[in-house]
């Protein structure tokens, strides 16, 4: 049990209200963005925002370059798989495989392989009413979008460290 308390409670870097009141922000705000672009899953805006939110820009600035990196390769390769060979689960499988080979050969660090890896399965699994290239540039621009207003508000409104 003490082990475990140890692994939630924090000693270094505790919740805050204004963690709480910056990221409530920033959830809210890129919400509203993406609705206001009628992106069609603009819940995808805020999830990223929290994903990128960080208690400062330098904190926040390469969780979120790989996400948006991964983000895209994710999204492409998704794509492109299920536009030339379909949504099997075998093309599947190989897209994470070339995924990971890419990621590898453009040495990106391996968090950009696993959001690319999300992206693909968001991309290639899930059902769809619209079509596959529609729904990776969707996915791209929700995610951007979220983490962009992640960005600002760790720029803009940083929390401040404890002395």
């Amino acid at each position: 049990m003490e082990q475990l308390s140890k692994l939630i409670v924090a000693r270094e870097n505790p919740s805050s209200l204004t963690n709480a009141a910056r990221t409530s922000l920033a959830a809210v705000a890129s919400y509203l963005v993406a609705r206001l672009f009628h992106l069609p899953e603009a819940y995808w805006a805020p999830m990223s925002a929290l994903i990128a939110m960080q208690s400062a820009l330098d904190a926040a600035l390469p969780i979120s370059i790989q996400y948006f990196v991964g983000t895209a390769i994710g999204a492409a390769v998704g794509a492109m798989t299920v536009a030339y060979f379909g949504d099997s689960v075998w093309a599947f499988g190989i897209a994470v495989f070339l995924i990971g080979l890419l990621c590898a050969v453009l040495r990106v660090e391996r968090s950009a392989y696993r959001y690319a890896s999300v992206t693909l399965v968001i991309v290639i699994l899930v059902t769809r009413s619209t079509s596959v290239w529609s729904i990776a540039i969707h996915r791209f621009f929700e995610v951007s979008l979220g983490i962009v207003v992640g960005l600002l508000l760790s720029e803009f409104w940083p929390e401040r460290t404890r002395l």
